[in-house]
């Protein structure tokens, strides 16, 4: 999995919420329901820390730019 030389950003266009997670998994070149079902069972087996580490990328990633092609 080569992630080099790629951006992480919030796709609005797959969000169901804020587009953390589907960034997340177009990022890392997987399907958003393993990234969504991942951050839903770290989430309500563990403290808390992952929801506030979402609001925080929520702030801090900047969304797609509208048209930018996203890699096959």
């Amino acid at each position: 999995m080569n992630v080099s030389g790629r951006k992480l950003y919030l796709n609005k266009g797959s969000a169901k919420l804020l587009g953390v997670c589907a960034g997340l998994a177009e990022y890392l070149g997987v399907d958003t329901l393993w990234v969504r079902l991942g951050f839903v069972a770290v989430t309500l087996f563990g403290s808390g820390i992952p929801f506030l580490a979402y609001l925080v990328l929520a702030m801090a990633v900047e969304a797609k730019p509208a048209g930018m092609v996203t890699e096959a």
